[in-house]
């Protein structure tokens, strides 16, 4: 599955102008003048099977949606004991004007939950860049009784941004999961969690950090 990504200017400046000005250092400028193109090389994983993840680009090629049709995560009842964790990496190749570099710097996702009383569900990011010791990660966890849908926004202070080494090609990890744990709950009951779709409008977008590379 590979589909092509145009992240412009003004997406990315979205998050860069909600910065206070005492977080942003010197190297932080305004986003390339250029489009930015983002490859979706694979999408895999335990709650994205083959067929069940689609990715479209929106029409004006500032972001991106990927909806899954088989991401549900459950315990108790007659579930499977690998039912209980499911997850899904989606690896981007970002091709980025020479001389700058760029971070996530927040995303958001949603889903729907059933939890009975005593189970929990727990949501889980983690943003990596290939080849590079440094993972951030983000966790949130809902406890039943819960009966509703769920959102999560991950946002990353400017200190902790994991940025896009310089000068070198690395593809971008976005790794999700979700677990869900019967916890004091009745095992007859299922407790489940899904994550229906990460969508690129205005409240769920993938925003962008930029600064310019030593040197430039």
């Amino acid at each position: 599955m590979k589909a092509g990504l145009l992240v412009s200017g003004a997406v990315a400046a979205l998050f860069a102008s909600a910065l206070p000005a005492q977080a942003s250092p010197s190297g932080i400028t305004d986003p390339p003048p250029d489009k930015i193109v983002i490859d979706v090389a694979t999408v895999n994983g335990s709650g994205c099977p083959l067929g069940t993840a689609a990715v479209a680009v929106s029409e004006d090629n500032t972001a991106f949606t990927v909806t899954y049709s088989d991401y549900l995560a459950q315990v108790g009842g007659d579930s499977s004991p690998t039912s209980a964790r499911k997850n899904c990496q989606l690896n981007l190749v970002v091709h980025v004007p020479q001389g700058f570099t760029y971070a996530v710097a927040s995303a958001d996702y949603r889903g729907y939950a059933s939890l009975m009383a005593g189970a929990s569900g727990t949501e889980k990011a983690s943003y990596y860049f290939q080849g590079s010791p440094n993972t951030a990660s983000r966790t949130h966890t809902f406890r039943g009784p819960y009966e509703d849908n769920w959102q999560a926004t991950d946002a990353t202070d400017w200190a902790q941004l994991v940025w896009a080494p310089c000068g070198v090609q690395r593809n971008f990890n976005i790794n999700t999961e979700l677990r869900v744990s019967a916890g004091a709950s009745s095992p007859a009951a299922t407790s489940y969690m899904t994550m229906d779709s990460t969508d690129g409008d205005i409240s769920t977008i993938y925003h962008l950090a930029w600064k310019e590379c030593p040197g430039r």
